[in-house]
Parts: C-alpha cells; sequence; structure tokens
C-alpha cells in the first residue's frame, strides 16, 4: 500500500503536511549560541560559485539563494517550510477562510496525487471529486512522478479559469474527466443541524480565524430551534486543524471557566506556555465574546467526539482537552498525529518561514506528536470495517517527522494492530467503497454516536486500541455499561488552575 508523503489544500499553500497550528510572530533576533561552521560556509560559497560558472545554463542568484533556504528549512522536518510571496499570502489567505482554488486537500502516493478529501461545496466537490480518487492528468498532461509543488501550481490560477482532471477510481475501470472551474472559496468551517430531536450534529471542518464565531452563532440557532437538548456531537473528522485560538476557544465553549487547554514546549522561554480556557487566549482582538452568548446547557450536555486519522493538529488539541476532562466521548478511529506547532516568522513583507517552534501537551501532559488520539470507542468507518480513511497515512509515517519525547523512539506511537485488523485494510484496497456525506443517512460513525448517548449498544471494530495494546471487544453488556459511564464521568477534581 502507498503512504501519503505529505498533504496540501490546493489554494491553501500548505505544502508540507497535513495543516498546522498557527501562531504568528514577528521575527526575533536571537544571538548565535555557537560560532557559524566556517569550513561549511566556505564549502557553501564554493558550490555556489561553480554552479555558477559550471552549470549547463545559467542560473540566476536568487534563485539558488531562495532554494537554499527553502532545502534548509524544509529538511527539518515535515512542516517546516520556507515561504515566498505567494506562499505566505495564501497561508493567510487560508486561516481567513477564502482562497482561490478548486477545493481539494491532496498527498502525494506512488508518484501521483491523492484526493485526501474535496472541500464542501468546492469546484471539486460539486463535480463529484471524491476522497481515494487519484490524479493521472491535468489538463491531459500525465503527472506521473511531477512534485506535488509542481502540480499544486499546476492546479491554482486566476478565478474563472478553466482546468480539467483525468482520475482514477477505485472500482471504475474507465478513468474520469473532469472540467472545473478555478474560483475564490470561502470555506465555512462549521456546519451543524438537529439529526433527531433532541440530538445535535456540529462539524467543524477547520480552525480559522471566523471559527469560534460561526460556531457560537450556529449553536445558537440550533437551540433556538431545539431548546431541549438532551445530546451533543462534535465532528472534526477529516479537521487538519488551523490556529490556535480557534482550538483553545472551541474546548472553551464545552470545558468549565479557566482550565488548562493545551501546553507547549520549546527550546524559546516563550514557546514554554499553558493555554486556558480563558478569553486572553482565545480572542483577545475581538471586540466582544463569543462564548458569553452560549446556553449555559453546553457545559454539561452529553457529548460525543468523531475522529478519525484526518483528524489533525489543532483538532487533536481539542479532542485531548475534552478526553483528559472526561468532558466527552471520543470516538472513532486513531487521529493523525500532528502534535507540533508551527510558528510563521515574517522575514520581509511577503516573505516568512513556516518553522517547528513546540511540542503541544493535553492537560494530562499526553505528547500527541506521532501517537495521536486513541479513541474511547475504536468504531470503524463503515459496519464492514473498511473505508478510505484506511488508505490515509499518519504523522509518524512522514519522512524526518518529529519524534514523541514522552514515548521510547522506536516505538513511534504507532497502535499495534493484529492480522486481521491488516487484512481488513489490505482487502478495501481491491473492492469499490462507498462514498458517504459527513451527516448523511449513511454515516455510519454518526449513528453509532447517536446510539453511544442514546444508551444503545454501539458496533465497535473487531480491534480496539487501548494503551497501546490490541484486545478483542464485543458488544456484550460489560462494554455497554463501560462506554456509557464515560458519559457519566464527571470533571475531574484536579483541575489546573492558573497560576
Amino acid at each position: 500500500m502507498g503512504k501519503l508523503k505529505n498533504a496540501s489544500l490546493i489554494g491553501l499553500g500548505m505544502v508540507a503536511g497535513v495543516a498546522v497550528t498557527l501562531q504568528f510572530s514577528a521575527l526575533a533576533q536571537k544571538t548565535a549560541i555557537e560560532p557559524l561552521p566556517l569550513e561549511k560556509l566556505s564549502e557553501f560559497t564554493e558550490i555556489f560559485g561553480m554552479i555558477k560558472s559550471d552549470y549547463v545554463e545559467p542560473v540566476d542568484d536568487e534563485k539558488l539563494l531562495t532554494e537554499a533556504i527553502n532545502g534548509m528549512v524544509s529538511s527539518l522536518d515535515p512542516h517546516s517550510a520556507y515561504l515566498d510571496k505567494k506562499s505566505f499570502k495564501e497561508l493567510r489567505e487560508g486561516t481567513e477562510g477564502k482562497f482561490v482554488g478548486l477545493g481539494i486537500e491532496v498527498g502525494m502516493e506512488d508518484g501521483y496525487i491523492k484526493i485526501i478529501s474535496p472541500i464542501e461545496d468546492s469546484p471539486a466537490y460539486r463535480a463529484g471529486v471524491l476522497a481515494g480518487d487519484v490524479i493521472t492528468r491535468i489538463d491531459a498532461e500525465p503527472i506521473k512522478g511531477m512534485s506535488i509543488d509542481d502540480a499544486i501550481n499546476r492546479m491554482r490560477g486566476e478565478p474563472n479559469t478553466k482546468i480539467e482532471l483525468t482520475l482514477s477510481r477505485v472500482g471504475e475501470e474507465k478513468p474520469i474527466v473532469v472540467k472545473l472551474t478555478r474560483e475564490l472559496i470561502k470555506q465555512h468551517s462549521v456546519k451543524g443541524k438537529i439529526v433527531e430531536p433532541g440530538y445535535v450534529w456540529l462539524r467543524i471542518s477547520q480552525f480559522q480565524e471566523p471559527t469560534l464565531d460561526d460556531m457560537s452563532k450556529k449553536i445558537q440557532a440550533l437551540y433556538a430551534q431545539d431548546p431541549s437538548i438532551k445530546g451533543l456531537i462534535l465532528d472534526l473528522r477529516n479537521d487538519p486543524g488551523g490556529v490556535l485560538p480557534g482550538a483553545i476557544g472551541v474546548s472553551a465553549a464545552f470545558l468549565p471557566k479557566d482550565v488548562a487547554v493545551v501546553s507547549t514546549n520549546g527550546q524559546l522561554e516563550e514557546s514554554k506556555a499553558t493555554y486556558y480556557a480563558k478569553r486572553e487566549f482565545y480572542g483577545a482582538r475581538a471586540s466582544n465574546d463569543p462564548l458569553t452568548k452560549l446556553p449555559a446547557g453546553l457545559k454539561t450536555v452529553p457529548m460525543v467526539v468523531l475522529i478519525n486519522t484526518g483528524s489533525a493538529s489543532a483538532s487533536e488539541i481539542v479532542a485531548g482537552a475534552l478526553q483528559d476532562y472526561h468532558r466527552a466521548t471520543i470516538l472513532g478511529t486513531q487521529s493523525f498525529g500532528k502534535g507540533s506547532v508551527q510558528t510563521v516568522h515574517q522575514i520581509s513583507e511577503d516573505t516568512g518561514i513556516k518553522i517547528t517552534t513546540a511540542r503541544y501537551y493535553t492537560p494530562n501532559g499526553r505528547s500527541i506528536q506521532a501517537k495521536g488520539i486513541q479513541p474511547d470507542l475504536r468504531v470503524e468507518e463503515t459496519a464492514n470495517g473498511d473505508g478510505l480513511n484506511s488508505f490515509r497515512s499518519r504523522e509518524s509515517d512522514l519522512v524526518k517527522h518529529l519524534s514523541n519525547d514522552k514515548e521510547a523512539e522506536s516505538d513511534k506511537g504507532k497502535a499495534k494492530v493484529d492480522e486481521m485488523e491488516e487484512e481488513q485494510r489490505l482487502a478495501a484496497l481491491s473492492r469499490k467503497t462507498k462514498a458517504y456525506e459527513f451527516g448523511g443517512k449513511d454515516d455510519f460513525q454518526l449513528a453509532q454516536a447517536l446510539n453511544h448517548l442514546k444508551g444503545l449498544p454501539v458496533k465497535l471494530s473487531v480491534v480496539q486500541v487501548q494503551n497501546d495494546t490490541p484486545t478483542k471487544t464485543t458488544n456484550d453488556k460489560a462494554a455497554k455499561v463501560k462506554a456509557e459511564s464515560k458519559i457519566e464521568s464527571k470533571i475531574e477534581s484536579k483541575i489546573r488552575k492558573h497560576p
């Protein structure tokens, strides 16, 4: 099975890794701790001159230096990158929830570009592009062996311009050709509805600057529609992350006042911090606090959080905090495992670098890096145990990924699975996987979340990964009681307060 080597949102500029938890800052001048290696600097100058004089054709000085910087930064880990003028602009636009593109999240697999997820209501989504589709041609030109950056650049462009993609889809014998028109995509990161009387489904597809305001408005509207809410399902599946304040604010909406949500630790003193469920940590720039308008019952309503392999970064912060305080039952499959913070330093007026500055930790001190969040109830995408989620890689599969400092490096944070689960994944490659819409009538994991909230049996995965040890689990009475007790647990008495 091929591995996704990196992932990106077309138009967002997130080229290395599956999204980022961002903090923007001005570039701080830092005195070098050790003198620069003069021998290596001399070697660099010699190679630079050799390329200028010996290469088959002239090479621009600025291009060489830019690529040297890019290589230096990107060699650190999958999420650090140099941001040229275009990438810097796109990254800022992405955090605002708007960009020009096709509306697809993609990754590289076996030399081809694979669709991880189409963005809802985007050109790709409306054209029927599905998660798991593989792009084989762009405007009739084969892309086998093309770098993901080059492919992304070809798919980007100006609004209202045309592009043709040729797709290969599991279960389809002939290639699928779709003609798309690039457009300014305004991504609405929050959706929600009453799925059954008394039960709310609330989906966050990405953490952007407007997310907290949008979530507050959506929750108020849903409670106005049905004031007697008995259960809430927070859907973070395929949520690749986003801005850190958004994750803190969403967590604060459901947790007790002022509790610790996430902490970070890195080399710089300012990277050693704890973030609390307080307004100054999630909405310092806002003129008003959107959380004050939320119903009081939101703090105690029984909750289930849905996660999968596509849940990364900021979404893992939320899931980890709600899990540590026993505020919600986490249901689904193991999350991606991106437990690092990227800080964007502005270098010039329109360029910068995105560099990993810290690992983050849940309130109980758990490191998610290269491990992810293990669900309390492991439930596969479908009743048969297959699904497109089986094809996706995790942080621990990425080349040069940051290690988990809480575990032995040899473990890499990967869940241990038995032969049966691996056979299920391989078998899924050879048969057509039925696509479904999150929140739709065919959403199996959503149905199991509803069952859990209503005290009904939940169809668990054959393999339950608990404390990294696989065990066989069935839907017997003991399992049901254990599952139901999760949602009834009270907030721990050892909640940390601000010193």
